[in-house]
């Protein structure tokens, strides 16, 4: 795994290069590190992933990769090159897929000389429900199901993880080993808001279930003191230290 000092991924969702960059020089004591979506990678582009990288920061670029295996490969090339240290694809998009964006960073971080990132799979958003899963999208069985299904799909294509909602940890950890890796958006700290976030569970409860990284934003980024929000949600989280890798 990449060497994150601790679990904690504080999302960057901002317009602006400067706005992330402000969040990561008060953040980067604290945080283990920080997630590049579509909302900052849109508006700032490359150039700003380049700039947080240069601040010391890792990144987790969450762009949801999902398009045909050629596509995604030439993706999967860039965002190595870029020097994200997790990136990841849409389980949905199927084997081939998947294998081509594992097999692409791998081939690119070879010729730079340095370490794959972690190739990890979007399984169900955490702001979908079951009754929205089964009626608009059209699967008649359980989220968690669909979940334990992509994400062991994902494991035999070689991806290091699967990004997934805290209530199915245990069962994607009982399915595809300890060596897997757990990405858990949708973490909410006790009292705070859920917003548009439909499956989700504390910071401390994730990581007992077994959870590798939380992603948090608006809880953090949105508060009157970012960094008292991110010291209160390590010490919810028990302060765990990730191993060095």
């Amino acid at each position: 795994m990449p060497s994150f000092k601790n679990p904690l991924i504080v999302a960057l969702d901002f317009d602006s290069k400067d706005k992330a960059l402000e969040m990561v020089k008060k953040l980067a004591p604290h945080a283990g590190g920080f997630k590049v979506g579509m909302q900052l990678y849109y508006s700032a582009g490359p150039d700003c992933v380049r700039a947080l990288k240069e601040a010391g920061a890792n990144l987790f670029v969450d762009l949801k990769l999902h398009d045909i295996p050629n596509t995604v490969a030439g993706a999967s090339r860039a965002l190595t090159r870029l020097g994200a240290s997790i990136f990841n694809v849409h389980a949905a998009g199927g084997m081939a897929m998947m294998l081509a964006a594992v097999e692409a960073s791998g081939e690119e971080a070879a010729k730079l000389g340095r370490r794959r990132p972690l190739v990890t799979a979007v399984t169900v958003l955490t702001s979908i429900g079951q009754d929205a899963f089964s009626r608009e999208v059209g699967f008649p069985c359980a989220i968690r199901e669909r979940v334990v299904a992509w994400a062991s799909l994902a494991r035999d294509a070689g991806l290091d993880g699967v990004v997934a909602s805290p209530q199915e940890i245990g069962a994607i950890r009982e399915a595809c080993g300890p060596g897997f890796a757990i990405i858990t958006p949708g973490v909410r700290p006790a009292g705070a808001a859920a917003g548009d976030q439909k499956r989700v569970m504390t910071p401390g409860e994730a990581v007992r279930l077994g959870a590798d990284y939380l992603v948090v934003g608006r809880p953090i980024t949105n508060a009157p003191d970012p960094v008292e929000a991110a010291l209160a949600i390590l010490e919810e989280m028990g302060n765990r230290e990730l191993p060095a890798g």
